[in-house]
């Protein structure tokens, strides 16, 4: 049996920065034909991006901003480059946001997450991810079709159904949210029923705690995960080495100081900003506002693309502060003005019945900054007093949050 999908996931290192970079102009000269990102790139020359390096230098596009861009722009805010009318599906997922499906077969790149999980050819799937508006059930579908697995649609809800669906048509697997397999296999084990067909599953869209992993890998249902999103598809997906998440061969993935364009250095959290390759919907640093980090070397499984530690959180960590909004793009701001600072975390909390923020700074011996210059800043950039406290390199937690927020109130 194959071992991997295709020849792109063993690709070396350098093969593949350089197929994808080649790749970057001609992405780029279609996305800014659009009337979005003909905006967003104004000033950009398509050509003269041929690496990394050159990417990191283009603005960011963040999901957040999605819903109002849509709103005075529907239905995708000028970012298609595929007529509506030509599309094959337009879905409404939670913001509310639109998101396009094209006629690719596989357009969500899912049937390489699939194949990982160790799905393959003939298989049956049951796939309780919901169909209604949102795209995941769409997604899973397609990669099984891609994969030449036969599916049950089972979408969401109606757990009694889905347990006789699965001892009648005894497929090989389960896609879906990790908890709701529980609950099948909960309801199942309740009712006396056979669902002892399932032998893997792959899935998403929530947290799969260890514990819960556990369980399900011990009642017979080994359980692989993937990231997804209904603007991108898939993202990164785990092979059976279950050492992080392997980045999709169809995209450019980059680990970002929240609230700014920056790449993290290897290891620190990050959010995660992604730039795809797909002609219907071709989104360049498209910042989807969640958190990870970038895991060393290759995974054991052989795969060589680049890994990341998976979801970790959110990135947009904008708060309230005596009434007034403290967005993370301020915080950078800040920073920008006294390079000395490596890291600094804003915490906001609430003493004596008023709020208070710190910018805790990590300054090397103290630097070249002043508490007092950066809390002038602070001043002039947030419109807020904040207080300054300097520490020394390595004292914050790796965790990729720029505002902390630890008032308590209740």
């Amino acid at each position: 049996m194959a071992e991997f999908y295709d020849a792109l996931e063993t690709r070396s290192p350098d093969q593949r920065e350089a197929e994808q970079t080649k790749a970057l102009p001609d992405l780029l000269r279609r996305a800014k034909a659009t009337a979005g990102f003909g905006r967003i790139l104004k000033d950009v020359d398509p050509a003269a991006v041929t690496s990394r390096a050159a990417l990191a230098a283009l603005p960011v596009t963040r999901k957040s901003a999605l819903i109002q861009a849509q709103k005075d722009e529907p239905p995708f805010a000028g970012l298609n480059a595929t007529a509506p009318g030509d599309l094959a599906r337009i879905f409404l997922s939670p913001g509310p946001i639109l998101d396009p499906e094209g006629r690719r077969a596989d357009y969500w790149r899912l049937a390489r997450a699939l194949f990982a999980a160790g799905f393959r050819r003939g298989d049956i799937i049951h796939n309780c991810f919901s169909y209604h508006l949102t795209p995941a059930g769409s997604m899973l579908d397609l990669g099984a079709q891609a994969l030449g697995c036969a599916v049950v649609p089972g979408g969401v809800g109606n757990t009694e159904s889905q347990v006789q669906a699965i001892g009648l048509v005894r497929p090989q697997g389960y896609t879906g949210t990790p908890s709701f397999l529980k609950i099948i296999l909960d309801k199942a084990k309740e009712l006396g029923s056979d669902v002892s067909s399932l032998k893997r599953a792959l899935v998403s869209g929530e947290a799969l705690p260890p514990s819960l992993r556990t369980e399900l890998d011990g009642r017979g249902v080994p359980t692989l995960q993937c990231y997804a999103s209904a603007d991108l598809g898939l993202i990164a997906y785990e092979s059976p080495a279950r050492e992080g998440m392997i980045a999709d061969e169809q995209l450019i993935l980059e680990i970002l100081r929240p609230g700014t364009g920056d790449p993290v250095p290897a290891g620190e959290v990050g959010e995660v900003v992604v730039t795809a390759f797909n002609p219907d919907y071709p989104l360049v640093r498209f910042a989807t506002g969640d958190l990870s980090a970038v895991l060393p070397g290759p995974s054991p499984c052989g795969r060589t693309n680049l890994r990341i530690k998976g979801w970790m959180g959110r990135a947009d960590q904008t708060t309230k502060v005596k009434g007034m909004f403290v967005h993370p793009e301020q915080v950078a701001a800040v920073l920008k003005r006294h390079p000395a600072i490596r890291r600094a975390r804003l915490v906001v909390d609430r003493v004596n019945d008023i709020d208070s923020m710190t910018l805790r700074c990590e300054v090397e011996n103290g630097g070249a900054a002043s508490v007092e210059a950066v809390a002038e800043s602070i001043q002039a950039l947030c419109k807020l007093h904040g207080q300054v406290e300097f520490v020394a390199p390595g004292t914050l937690p790796n965790d990729g949050k720029v505002i902390e927020d630890v008032r308590k109130l209740t």
